[in-house]
């Protein structure tokens, strides 16, 4: 799901993992029904959402190691 809204009141975080010059994404969820996230070289760009419970299940599912193949 994409999204135009204003995202003035989001909050956006980047993982520790990440690094100033790496590849990250930012992920914004102090937003009443969704997760937001975008692209942290690109902050003016598109954003993705989810409900909590779809972020939930992404982020259950990298620490139960099921992308660990694709890496």
């Amino acid at each position: 799901m994409t999204s135009n809204a204003d995202w003035s009141r989001a909050r956006w975080r980047k993982s520790s993992y990440s690094t100033d010059g790496g590849n990250c994404v930012e992920v914004a969820d102090n937003l009443p029904g969704i997760v937001a996230v975008r692209d942290s070289k690109d902050p003016h760009g598109p954003v993705l959402t989810f409900t909590p419970d779809q972020w939930g299940a992404f982020v259950g599912s990298i620490k139960n190691g099921a992308f660990d193949s694709l890496a």
